[in-house]
């Protein structure tokens, strides 16, 4: 099983100016690198200081700057917010400044507050089927010469300017939850990503059941990978645990507060929680976080992903966004990489 690092900006204090967030995002990639990471992610995001990344495609050009070796990840495009000739071009321009290291993410998008804001009106049905069109179309755009009649998108016959550096085409990864998405992906000879959120081990496995089915409808197709992307913190002691596990729940209850939109945001940050809002999400209590996360000393994390191995995945990705300030972040990350990878050498 290979190991990534899905990461991004987050600023919870005004104060921090963005360039000294940008820098330490490139000192955690590096550290990744480093430390024989397969890749590293960054989605898109926009209007939040929670999650910073209004086009991965920047970001990534930063990194690929600063890295030598390690795949570089959008996780993920969000489809519906995107035409098919930008797309194309920009991820092929991309695949040309990292010599050949993007793997592209791609994904329907899920807040409802970035949906009002740049795409008025969209639902997440609407959001799912444009990622549908899109994953043909900018595949047909990099062979070239390639038009285009869809439901969302048409356009004459167009080839990307330029084309990707990888052949055929930059591995695509489809963010999936549901079997529908699943049997697209294999059905579309797409990667997977899931992630349980805060869901458990439970729905780890049934997620990896899902793909297994998709796998097994379509017998024709290669097995494509697929990466598990789950918050993942190693402590030093039993105390360190506790502390990340109350960390973890405020961060999830933030997530929860976004997802739900109906909070104020004021210069990107949302407003402060009350004791009664906290207490109505008990599935982000610190019980919770800390049974259905992956938080723990190094033995602990270890038996926790050698069941992930066992269960087939390809990849496990430690989703280090957390609202935790940069140092205790690398902290965890040093040791995973000292204490926890080698275990799976």
């Amino acid at each position: 099983m290979k190991f990534s690092l899905f990461v991004h900006m987050e600023r919870p204090d005004l104060a921090k100016p963005h360039s000294e967030l940008l820098s330490e995002l490139g000192e955690l990639v590096v550290l990744a690198e480093e430390a024989g990471f397969e890749t590293a992610w960054i989605g898109e995001h926009h209007g939040m200081e929670f999650t910073i990344s209004p086009n991965p495609f920047i970001n990534i050009a930063y990194l690929a700057a600063r890295t030598s070796r390690i795949r570089l990840g959008t996780g993920t495009i969000i489809a519906p917010f995107w035409h098919p000739i930008k797309l194309a071009g920009e991820a092929a321009m991309t695949d040309v400044i990292t010599g050949g290291r993007l793997d592209i993410g791609i994904a329907r998008g899920a807040y409802s507050y970035e949906y009002q804001r740049v795409f008025p009106g969209l639902d997440a049905w609407g959001a799912g089927q444009r990622m549908r069109e899109m994953v043909p179309a900018i595949r047909g755009l990099w062979d070239g010469d390639y038009e285009h009649s869809g439901e969302f998108w048409q356009f004459p016959p167009t080839t990307s300017s330029p084309k990707p550096v990888q052949k055929p085409y930059p591995p695509i990864w489809v963010a999936a939850r549901d079997p529908n998405s699943h049997d697209f992906a294999v059905a579309n000879q797409c990667n997977v990503q899931v992630t349980p959120l805060a869901s458990g081990d439970d729905e780890v496995t049934s997620l990896m059941q899902r793909f297994d089915a998709a796998c097994a409808a379509h017998p024709e197709i290669p097995r494509p990978e697929i990466m598990l992307l789950m918050h993942t913190f190693v402590a030093e002691d039993a105390a360190d645990a506790d502390r990340l596990t109350q960390d973890l729940s405020s961060f999830y209850c933030q997530f929860g507060a976004w997802f739900q939109n109906k909070k104020p945001v004021h210069q990107g940050i949302l407003e402060p929680l009350t004791a009664d809002e906290i207490a109505a999400m008990p599935q982000y209590a610190p019980d919770k976080m800390r049974r259905n996360l992956v938080i723990g000393e190094a033995d602990e994390v270890i038996a926790r992903l050698k069941a992930y191995e066992a269960l087939g995945y390809d990849q496990y990705s430690i989703w280090i966004d957390s609202g935790l300030s940069h140092e205790r972040k690398k902290k965890s990350l040093q040791l995973f990489i000292d204490r926890v990878m080698p275990a799976f050498l």
